[in-house]
């Protein structure tokens, strides 16, 4: 190995090292209390040399969500199995109840990725930062498509607007992954079996032509964190 593939190899060591330090951090101190200085003492750096690894603490966050979205768009390939469909989808609509599953199935495989991402209200808005942005913006026209072949299928009202179905379907598993993992829930209520009824009932509610009161918005769930202006930053 030449000098300058060893660098470049140390380099990434390196940066791992903050990212996974960071994460910890973050997900068990909350993202406001946490600065430069604290992460690179988690690693033994200095925060000058961190700073030549990332502008900011912003920065550390949005590569964070960078790999968040990337591990929630790979997940679970379909037809793999997992808690929701043991075996391959046969219609488009099938198809659409693993995928969107995939939501809440992230919050038991990543559950650090799905805390930062979802539960801390004082992390950026993930609009912010271009990466993060196509990396949610990818996951959701893969779904909004997937909608959409349900409406051309027959399987959903010609009249239903998939950005519309979306939220509709996503919002709800986000929210019942959040009571999960923060553990407003307990298990004897069967937090998966909750989560499965949801997406069913909300499935049905959708092909049963029920008039809706929500609109499309140009942002949805998997891109929005509450971002408070006052929150400090490093």
């Amino acid at each position: 190995m030449g000098i300058k593939e060893r660098q470049e190899r140390d380099r990434e060591t390196v940066r791992r090292a903050i990212l996974d330090a960071a994460r910890d951090l973050f997900v068990s101190e909350g993202y406001a209390n946490v600065s430069i200085r604290k992460i690179a003492e988690r690693i033994e750096y200095s925060p000058a040399a961190l700073y030549s690894y990332f502008p900011s603490k912003d920065d550390i966050f949005f590569a964070l969500a960078a790999e968040g979205f990337t591990r929630l768009n790979e997940a679970a390939p379909i037809g793999s199995g997992g808690r929701f469909h043991p075996a391959a989808p046969a219609t488009p609509l099938d198809h659409l109840r693993e995928s969107v599953w995939r939501i809440y199935q992230f919050s038991y495989d990543h559950p650090e990725y799905f805390a930062l991402m979802f539960l801390d209200r004082t992390v950026p808005r993930l609009s912010q930062a271009d990466e993060c942005f196509v990396s949610a913006r990818e996951g959701k026209e893969r779904l909004r498509a997937l909608i959409q072949s349900c409406i051309d299928a027959g399987d959903l009202p010609a009249t239903l607007r998939a950005e519309v179905a979306l939220r509709l379907l996503t919002v709800g598993l986000v929210g019942m992954a959040a009571l999960r993992i923060s553990h407003r829930i307990s298990e004897r209520e069967r937090p998966d079996a909750l989560a499965r009824d949801l997406l069913d009932v909300t499935i049905a509610g959708l092909q049963s032509g029920l008039a809706l009161r929500s609109y499309s918005f140009e942002e949805w769930p998997l891109e929005i964190a509450a971002h408070d202006p006052s929150s400090p930053s490093s």
